[in-house]
Formats: structure tokens, C-alpha cells, sequence
């Protein structure tokens, strides 16, 4: 009786005396299976029911977790399944979200190490630019703009790269694109992209906005800085071999690399229609705890207008 629960003591010695053959009384009992009495009288009064309505009201609670973990199919952690909750107006103690998936052994995502991998070598220079942003990201909506490149691979060891361009600000991806080469055009079309899409909102800015990426091939290369200078964007780096001068662009790389499933990919078109969803869900629908519990659209709406769109209801359960 040592490795039971005193709820399970509880039952069991309601059970002995029920029995007809029963010579024990129940101080005996209580006292040989290491509980009080009136732990017992308590349990007998009402405590069993209430354990089974707490149960009930967390199995509840459990379901609601799991929708929200569930939700477009990408797993979250206790932080983004409290904002989900928020946006489906439903409030929840993040102390309670961790204890119910602990109870109910759901595991979020764990961040696996992105170790820093060079890029190839072809159209390099030594033209290296100076850490203008140095990692002051937070300036204002659309004036630090980080990029980077990250390998995917999937099928029978079929390789494909992405090129991201990250407003450091509102988190927002602003442009990327999916390639099977590592040629430079496909970061050129980034730029070209992030200009055609945003170029209006990048020149609202009272000073030129900053393109900021590591020293690789690609952005030392005379093509992209060319096509930086014909843009009027201005060109930042970060200092060779730390990745926490571009520690923004690093995170979203490492955590859509959890987030979604390229692995099972058989095709580079497989691939980009399942980028093309996560960067959707990214930008519209993956709340972030440091962006007021909004999605990164969201939050650029809110710091140019100033209304917040999450209505306070209800009560922390």
C-alpha cells in the first residue's frame, strides 16, 4: 500500500469495510495505511465527487489545449497554445496549459541546434560591410531588414535553399524564395520581391532602410551589392563567425525547421507548396509572446495605428 496515492488508500479501505468479515475498525485501518481520519471522513464527505469533477473540468480544459496545439497542423509550445486560446477568445492560465499537457504527456517542440554552415564559395569578394545595425532591431517598422539562407532537405537526399528577408521589427517575413541552385539570382529575386511588394512602405521611412546578413559569397557578391545601391538600400554584416549579430533571422530558420515536415517532401514543387502554408501561418496566425500575443501582421497594424485587436474577455481560469 506504500506506492498508492492516499485517494487510492481511501478506496480501499472504504472497500474492507464493506466486507461482512471485516474485524478491523476504521482507526485501525487508517492507521495501517498511513493516513488520517479525517483525511478518510473528508474523502468520505465529498472529496471523491470533487476529485472527479476537477477530472471532468481538465479533460474539458485538455481538449481545447489539443485544438489549439493541433491547429493548421503545426505543433506549439504552451506559450503559442495560450495565444491561440487568446484568439479564439478563450482564456487560459498558462501554469494550467503546462500542467494539463504535462499530466496528458504532450511534448512541444524542442529547438534543435543550427549549427553555422558555410555557404558555397563562387562569386565571392572581399568586400565586407560595416555592423550598421549592430544588433539594434527593434528600431521602427521597416529599417532593419535581416536575411539569410538555410538548406532544406527532403526526399532521397534531394536538397533545396531558401533565401528570407525578415522585418527585424514586426518579425514579418517580407520575402522569400525557394531554389534548387545556390546560384545568386534567387537572392536577387529576394530583393526584388521585398521591394515590389514593400518598396512603397520602405521609403515612407525618414532614412534609407538597412539590409542586414551575414559575410557570406552571396552577399558580398558584386550583383547584390549593385542591386542594394540601384534600391537606395543600405548594407549591414555582421562581424565573421557570429551568428548573434543576426540572432532574429537564426531563430525563425531554427523554429520553422521544427515547425514543419520538408523530410516527407518527394518534389521541389512538394516543398515549395509547403513553405508557401508555413510563411501564410507565420505571418498571419503564429502569435508571439513578444509581439503583445499577435501574429507579425497583426503587430505591424498595431505599431502604425495603434489598435489593438485582442478584446479583453473573460477570466484567467
Amino acid at each position: 500500500m506504500e506506492t498508492k496515492t492516499a485517494r487510492e488508500k481511501y478506496g480501499i479501505i472504504q472497500e474492507m469495510t464493506e466486507r461482512d468479515n471485516n474485524l478491523l475498525n476504521i482507526s485501525w485501518l487508517c492507521e495501517i495505511a498511513g493516513v488520517s481520519r479525517s483525511g478518510y471522513y473528508n474523502w468520505m464527505g465529498g472529496g471523491k465527487s470533487n476529485s472527479d469533477e476537477r477530472e471532468k473540468q481538465d479533460q474539458a480544459d485538455f481538449e481545447l489545449i489539443l485544438k489549439a496545439y493541433k491547429h493548421r497542423g503545426y505543433d506549439k509550445g504552451a506559450r503559442s497554445i495560450y495565444m491561440r486560446l487568446l484568439h479564439d477568445r478563450t482564456v487560459m492560465n498558462i501554469k494550467k496549459i503546462r500542467r494539463l499537457m504535462k499530466k496528458y504527456n504532450l511534448k512541444c517542440p524542442i529547438r534543435k541546434a543550427n549549427p553555422y554552415r558555410r555557404m558555397a564559395k563562387a562569386i565571392k569578394t572581399d568586400s565586407i560591410a560595416k555592423n550598421e545595425v549592430n544588433r539594434n532591431f527593434r528600431q521602427e517598422p521597416r529599417k532593419v531588414i535581416l536575411t539569410d539562407i538555410t538548406y532544406l532537405f527532403y526526399g532521397n537526399g534531394s536538397k533545396a535553399y531558401l533565401s528570407v528577408m525578415k522585418d527585424a521589427y514586426t518579425k514579418q517575413i517580407l520575402s522569400y524564395v525557394a531554389s534548387e541552385s545556390l546560384e545568386v539570382d534567387f537572392v536577387l529575386e529576394t530583393v526584388n520581391q521585398l521591394i515590389k511588394n514593400y518598396g512603397k512602405e520602405i521609403n515612407k521611412i525618414k532614412t534609407e532602410a538597412y539590409i542586414h546578413s551575414d559575410q557570406g559569397c552571396h552577399y558580398t557578391s558584386i550583383p547584390f551589392r549593385q542591386l542594394l545601391k540601384d534600391k537606395n538600400l543600405r548594407q549591414s554584416m555582421s562581424r565573421k563567425g557570429n551568428c548573434w549579430d543576426n540572432a532574429p533571422q537564426e531563430s525563425f530558420f531554427g523554429h520553422m525547421k521544427d515547425e514543419i515536415n520538408i523530410s516527407s517532401c518527394n518534389t521541389f514543387s512538394e516543398v515549395k507548396t509547403v513553405i508557401d502554408d508555413y510563411m501564410d501561418y507565420y505571418n498571419t496566425e503564429r502569435y508571439q509572446w513578444d509581439l503583445a500575443k499577435l501574429s507579425p501582421d497583426e503587430y505591424y497594424q498595431y505599431s502604425i495605428t495603434g489598435n489593438y485587436p485582442l478584446e479583453r474577455k473573460g477570466t484567467e481560469a
